[in-house]
């Protein structure tokens, strides 16, 4: 019989759709936990991550590894967003499935409540550790028919003398971040901070997500910036004049995600600082993203495994 194929049908069984009760089920405690996390890591047996060796030992009684080649000791979660944790595996299984599922996104304090740890700061930099890991390898570019659009997030507009037209609407943007967007439609989301909707920002972010060589249609709101923008692949709505749809033409599905991020700030958030506004970005793309994917679960845990390990430190930063 051929072990290999066994195991690996095993592991393809373990790595099917998840739900709350398949969780708790098979990962239940910090055992089988582990023992999933070295499938994962090592689907092919485990090996030194510093020298690459498979001869190692297996020290059970500090659920370690002994590589007999190089001497380094290790661990399934050494080297990953999970090393120097003090939560049990299991609290990580359960916050990881949460943020997975969360359309609109889970808030710290949400997660605190959840999984009963001590304090918000635990879980705040619990989210974070597993945000960092919530992105895509290796994006491709869109293509296709494309939306682009761009939205402002930011505090309660600030109240100032009446001014000039100009100098309201400076006001109105002054406490705002710019947040660009684009969408295949059908397909993958991209969005980015960025410094303002100057005609050379917006065409770079457009430059970096998109293939212009396969982009057969780009569609877009009346936006200056927007219409210089492969012109001969461009059209645009007005939505001063009260157009939205003309034809195919139309920028539904880049605003239906704007209402989607918009209520996980109004509904879950509450408010972001612009400091970590990215991280929550990357985290929305890339659950918009995987939407129909059955394995999300697993895949961030792979994610998570080969993530570099985010200290409170460096998060905290402010430089």
């Amino acid at each position: 019989m051929d072990t290999s194929k066994t195991h690996n049908a095993k592991v393809n069984r373990d790595r099917g759709q998840m739900n709350l009760v398949k969780l708790i089920e098979r990962y239940g405690d910090d055992a089988k936990c582990r023992a999933f996390l070295e499938k994962l890591r090592w689907p092919d047996g485990v090996s030194c991550p510093r020298c690459g060796s498979a001869k190692v030992s297996h020290v059970k009684a500090r659920n370690q590894f002994d590589c007999d080649s190089c001497r380094y000791q290790f661990s399934v979660t050494s080297g990953t967003v999970f090393h120097d944790t003090h939560l049990p595996l299991w609290k990580w299984f359960l916050a990881t499935y949460l943020m997975c599922e969360s359309k609109k996104g889970l808030s710290a304090n949400q997660m605190k409540r959840m999984l009963g740890v001590g304090s918000y700061k635990t879980a705040w930099y619990l989210c974070h550790r597993i945000r960092s890991a919530m992105i895509e390898a290796n994006p491709e570019k869109l293509e296709g028919v494309v939306e682009a659009d761009e939205t402002f997030v930011g505090g309660k507009l600030r109240r100032g003398s009446v001014g000039t037209a100009q100098e309201a609407a400076l006001r109105r943007m002054d406490n705002k971040t710019v947040v660009l967007g684009a969408i295949e439609r059908g397909g993958k989301l991209r969005v980015r901070v960025a410094p303002d909707t100057g005609q050379e920002t917006i065409h770079g972010f457009l430059n970096s997500v998109i293939d212009t060589d396969d982009l057969d249609a780009i569609y877009t709101d009346g936006w200056r910036p927007y219409r210089t923008y492969e012109r001969a692949k461009h059209q645009s709505v007005d939505h001063r004049a009260n157009e939205w749809v003309r034809g195919d033409v139309h920028t539904n599905s880049i605003e239906s995600a704007w209402s989607l991020f918009d209520r996980a700030v109004i509904g879950s958030y509450h408010k972001l600082s612009k400091k970590h506004l990215p991280a929550y970005l990357q985290e929305f793309e890339f659950r918009f993203n995987n939407r129909e994917n059955p394995f999300l679960f697993r895949d961030t845990l792979v994610a998570l495994l080969k993530g570099d390990t985010l200290t409170y430190e460096a998060l905290v930063a402010t430089h």
